[in-house]
């Protein structure tokens, strides 16, 4: 039986590397506790000296993708010599890029109706990590006069309404050429709420130029 790490840590880090692995190849409801402990070698007792239940280690788990968003978006929002069209841009192709996981597998695990309480509650965390660094870009933007709104807040919640409704596009699997085209309009739709020139908003799912 390999030994466990004295960072308990890092053995957590373990598990939900090798969970993440079983529930895309085999998909959650497919995987079990014993799958993970047998793909890493151990009792599954060690898993449940870590983790109460599967459903907990889900929830970790998805904690532990939104946290590397977040961070992400904090070293977006403190770039310099981007203007915060552009951070915004890559703030919501990061979001959308990380929904995409392996095919939609995160989204896939989200929206499955056994685990829409897990979604709820994530959701709620994402909106309360989220909501300060888009409101710092905005208010980047009216300092600049790239933006011209009189109330942020409420300009902020039309975007993550959007975002919303690209994550349920994403869900879906829409086709490309419909995907295109909801990018395009959800683009007009975030200038219009914020004052902004047109054209200046490009959301870019690729690293490509």
């Amino acid at each position: 039986m390999a030994r466990t790490p004295q960072d308990p840590q890092i053995r957590i880090n373990e598990i939900l590397d090798v969970a993440d692995q079983l529930f895309f190849t085999k998909s959650y409801h497919g995987t079990t506790i014993k799958d993970i402990a047998s793909k890493m070698g151990v009792a599954q007792g060690m898993l449940y000296y870590y983790f109460k239940s599967k459903e907990e280690l889900l929830e970790i788990l998805l904690d532990r993708h939104a946290s590397h968003l977040v961070s992400e978006v904090k070293e977006i929002t403190c770039l310099n010599n981007v203007s915060p069209s552009e951070k915004l841009a890559l703030m919501l192709a990061a979001v959308l890029r990380k929904i995409s996981y392996k095919d939609g597998h995160l989204l896939n695990m989200i929206y499955d109706t056994k685990n829409l309480h897990i979604k709820d509650k994530l959701f709620r965390k994402i909106d309360i990590w989220l909501s300060p660094w888009l409101l710092k870009i905005i208010d980047e933007g009216i300092k600049n006069r790239d933006f011209c709104i009189s109330h942020p807040p409420t300009a902020a919640d039309y975007i993550k309404l959007i975002m919303d409704f690209l994550s349920e596009v994403i869900y879906e699997k829409t086709s490309a050429d419909i995907l295109s085209y909801r990018l395009m309009m959800a683009e007009v739709l975030i200038e219009k709420a914020l004052g902004a020139k047109e054209k200046t908003i490009h959301i870019m799912l690729t690293d490509e130029p």
